[in-house]
């Protein structure tokens, strides 16, 4: 037995192609309209920009600042202008060798290049005192960086003490004074490296760079500064122990 269904007849329309149901919901290509455009007021002072693709002018080839043209002329005028990287670090490398080569005479210290204080060679003598200390053996850097901040904190202490009103003695001088005058203890500590270990001989050669530093920084120490002339003996008793610490560091 079989069974019959109704089938509603196809109808086409006049065009001659059929519309299928879901034909119908297929998305439609768009005509691109044009970009935008903000209105510009017409009082307002800033320059309109277009959003426009392909709307920018191209300039010629070499007209820019890599090319060449005056931006790149001003730029490089500018860069030439500009002062040398150590200078803006504060580093000086000519006063550096100035100072230090004032301290090799204990007896005639210069002490105007030593009004303009500076961290610099300082830092290159501690540097270099904790190399040597390394190749016999010892790490001391920081035992070194903390006595060179306690000697110059008591150095300041008792100078401006002794001085009293009259001393105008900063800290920051003090450092540097008492950083450059550590070159005689750096010469004993690379002295040392060929010496033999005990013995009168190296106690007799670190005597005698002791002497050299104290009388380097009690001479500086007065001339940078006032009102230390009087208690010069008192100056020279602090310096020495403490020159006395960095020879012991390098003794034993």
């Amino acid at each position: 037995m079989t069974k019959e269904f109704a089938v509603p007849p196809v109808i086409f329309p006049s065009g001659g192609n059929p519309t299928v149901g879901g034909a119908s919901n297929m998305p439609q290509r768009r005509v691109p309209t044009a970009p935008f455009q903000p209105q510009r007021p017409s009082n307002s002072g800033i320059p309109f920009m277009s959003f426009e693709i392909g709307s920018a002018p191209t300039a010629p080839y070499g007209a820019g600042p890599i090319g060449g043209g005056p931006a790149a002329s001003s730029g490089a005028a500018n860069f030439d202008d500009e002062e040398p990287l150590l200078d803006e670090l504060g580093i000086h490398p000519d006063q550096i060798w100035r100072k230090t080569k004032s301290i090799l005479n204990p007896f005639r210290v210069n002490p105007t290049f030593h009004k303009d204080s500076d961290l610099s060679g300082p830092i290159f003598l501690y540097l270099s005192l904790c190399l040597f200390q390394l190749l016999a053996g010892k790490i001391q850097f920081g035992v070194i960086l903390g006595w060179i901040v306690v000697s110059s904190i008591f150095l300041y202490v008792v100078f401006n003490m002794l001085a009293g009103r009259n001393g105008n003695l900063d800290l920051h001088t003090c450092t540097s004074v008492l950083g450059y005058c550590l070159l005689p203890v750096v010469m004993l500590s690379a002295i040392s490296l060929f010496m033999p270990q005990g013995g009168p001989i190296r106690f007799l050669v670190a005597g005698v760079f002791v002497i050299w530093a104290t009388r380097a920084c009690t001479n500086l120490m007065v001339a940078v500064a006032d009102g230390g002339e009087e208690h010069r003996g008192l100056i020279a008793y602090a310096c020495f122990l403490i020159y006395t610490l960095f020879s012991l560091l390098v003794i034993f």
